[in-house]
């Protein structure tokens, strides 16, 4: 038992360098180390069967420079619009390098900032005149030299330019809140889709297939509620349609959509969820997922 527990010691102290330093050590040696520390158990990279094992495969040996504009909040904006139309984006208020650039004198009264390389790098304004501007330059600063790509060696992040942008303040009249649909593409098919709900109250968040049959599992981070009944989204048959043409040659990927006033707008493309290292309850889930991605036509 101290020996296990001196192993990860030792473990957890070269992951850490090796986020800090990202040359020590190579992608396969790092992603092998992060699984281990994370998952609590080795990765079988020769021959991947689970979706977290496959997700970091894909890490490895999908490497494509489109993924790089889809990650890009901002760039992939552009890339989401020539594919199903500029109607269904987020308006784009400004982009910035810095901060302080920020002419809050020339925004609406409602907004959103966000960083265009990272998850988290986010400050929402409801209302300009009791906005607390220090903090969110505290935060969004934060965010700005955060080096998302060293965290967990997800490629497309690699050569994303930080930036800021400021969009529109979307909000459903109904619900009173921004409540979004994640699509999970697999080789170009919606397998399944979640609902994130409570999101400031009580995260949660439930799966479902396409056919909408509520799937009993989640994931331990944000666990689901199989007693609470959801609305599904009035346009989800226009979501599928959506993401099954975004994700098309793509072995896995992720779409977000809005739904407000019964209108879709895009939210993100995702191509590794919780960086690959997410873990599922029952933890069954995580190869019947992998079951679902076929990676042999990778090249």
């Amino acid at each position: 038992m101290k020996q296990n527990k001196l192993f990860r010691t030792i473990d957890l102290f070269l992951l850490k360098m090796a986020k800090k330093f990202p040359f020590i050590i190579s992608n396969k040696k790092f992603i092998e180390l992060d699984y281990k520390c994370m998952m609590g158990k080795k990765i079988n990279l020769d021959n991947p069967k689970t979706f977290n094992e496959k997700l970091q495969w894909l890490k490895l040996y999908d490497q494509k420079d489109v993924y790089t504009k889809m990650v890009d909040k901002y760039e992939a904006k552009k890339y989401v619009a020539s594919i199903i139309g500029e109607e269904y984006i987020i308006p784009t208020i400004e982009l910035y390098n810095s901060f302080d650039e920020i002419d809050f004198e020339k925004l609406p009264n409602e907004f959103v900032i966000k960083c265009t390389h990272d998850s988290g790098g986010l400050s929402i304004c409801k209302d300009k005149r009791n906005f607390d501007i220090q903090g969110a330059k505290k935060n969004i600063n934060i965010h700005l030299k955060r080096n998302y790509y060293s965290e967990h060696r997800e490629w497309p992040y690699k050569n994303i330019k930080p930036r800021i942008i400021v969009e529109k303040y979307m909000e459903d009249r109904e619900t009173k809140e921004l409540r979004d649909y994640k699509f999970f593409c697999f080789n170009g098919k919606v397998e399944i889709f979640k609902i994130d709900f409570d999101r400031f109250i009580k995260h949660r968040a439930n799966y479902f297939d396409r056919n909408q049959k509520l799937l009993k599992f989640g994931e331990r981070v944000c666990p689901p509620d199989f007693n609470r009944k959801l609305a599904m989204p009035y346009n989800l048959d226009k979501m599928i349609e959506f993401a099954e043409k975004l994700s098309k040659n793509i072995p896995f990927v992720r779409i977000d959509f809005y739904e407000m006033n019964k209108k879709i707008y895009f939210g993100e493309l995702t191509l590794c969820p919780a960086a690959g290292i997410g873990k599922f309850e029952p933890e069954e889930w995580d190869k019947k997922l992998g079951d679902m991605l076929d990676i042999s036509n990778v090249k």
